[in-house]
């Protein structure tokens, strides 16, 4: 079967690797659909968050169909369309043990989700990183049509929020650099997307000067993070999801007193697995728009070569067909 591993730091190949077996146990996943996330870039880097070694094969936003299960398996059968978690106790899924970037790979049943028949195998890779933006409102304590939500950033995951809380009913304001970015948070359902430098004059004239009432800061850079304890109203709410270790930015702390913030940070999606489906499922969002190249399993290295320019690349998908 072809697989994508990382041999090395900086050393991806598309290998020839022998089917796996599978225990009693556990469950044979053939891979639908694959995405390249800025974390397999890091992992490729040999700059993860977590220990691992290489060789590996990457892959944790992923969709699939199972085609073989152990005896002992009673929760799925073959030919059920699938999605899987990728943090397993101590064990992340793609990272600490190979992931689905391969034809077939071994899972576990209690990692594995069914796909709504609604959802297409792009939308069902689509679903961890969505998971993630999802945990991060639910933390957050969720929004409606009364607030007025602000998010930093428009990558995968700021773009994912976009998408959840404009389909919650909230007035959704995107703010980010990028043109392209700002036009697919439009079409995902930001009612206004703009530069950063027009936020004050922005945020002034749709809330009366109040503020947002709920900052979602999904860029993981310091100064924006600082920049979110200005842009919430008083009593307002923000959730930090944007991911950032080891650097720093001077913030006024005190506006978290003075205006009596509630912060919450988040990470991964642990728990919000089936509801997040059946979001999906019943809200009719369509989030293929993320997905900006696709290549087939033998072009996989090209794929990680396309997740390095994200002034071009929103979302690369690796795309599986075999069959045993």
């Amino acid at each position: 079967m072809h697989a994508l591993q990382y041999l090395g730091e900086n050393r991806p190949e598309v290998t020839e690797l022998p089917v796996p077996s599978i225990g009693p146990d556990e469950v044979l996943v053939a891979a639908r659909s694959v995405g390249v996330c800025h974390s397999d870039i890091e992992l490729l880097e040999g700059r993860y968050i977590i220990p691992f070694s290489y060789p590996l094969i990457p892959g944790h936003e992923w969709s699939g169909e199972v085609v073989q299960v152990g005896e002992a398996v009673t929760a799925f059968a073959p030919g059920d369309r699938v999605v899987g978690e990728c943090v397993i106790g101590d064990d992340h899924f793609g990272f600490s043990i190979s992931g689905a970037a391969a034809d077939f790979f071994v899972a576990r049943p209690e990692w594995l989700h069914r796909l709504p028949d609604q959802l297409s195998y792009t939308m069902g890779a689509l679903v961890e990183p969505f998971s993630v933006a999802y945990y991060a409102i639910k933390r957050a304590g969720g929004v409606d049509a009364s607030d007025t939500v602000v998010v930093l950033g428009a990558g995968p995951v700021g773009l994912a929020v976009t998408a959840a809380v404009a389909a919650m009913g909230a007035v959704t304001v995107v703010l980010e650099p990028s043109a392209d970015r700002r036009d697919a948070a439009l079409a995902l359902g930001a009612a206004h997307a703009a530069d950063p430098s027009e936020a004050d004059e922005l945020l002034g004239d749709l809330t009366g000067g109040r503020g947002a009432d709920v900052v979602v800061e999904a860029s993981g850079r310091p100064a924006v993070m600082a920049r979110a304890l200005e842009l919430v109203a008083f009593r307002g709410r923000v959730a930090y999801i944007g991911i950032d270790v080891g650097h720093e930015a001077p913030a006024k702390l005190g506006l978290i007193q003075s205006k009596e913030l509630r912060i919450t940070g988040s990470i991964g999606s642990p728990g919000v697995w089936p509801e997040t489906l059946r979001f999906l499922a019943n809200s009719g969002i369509d989030l293929t728009p993320l997905v900006t190249q696709r290549f087939r399993s033998d072009e996989a290295v090209d794929a990680l070569e396309a997740a390095h320019h994200p002034q071009t690349t929103i979302k690369a998908h690796i795309e599986f067909d075999a069959s045993l």
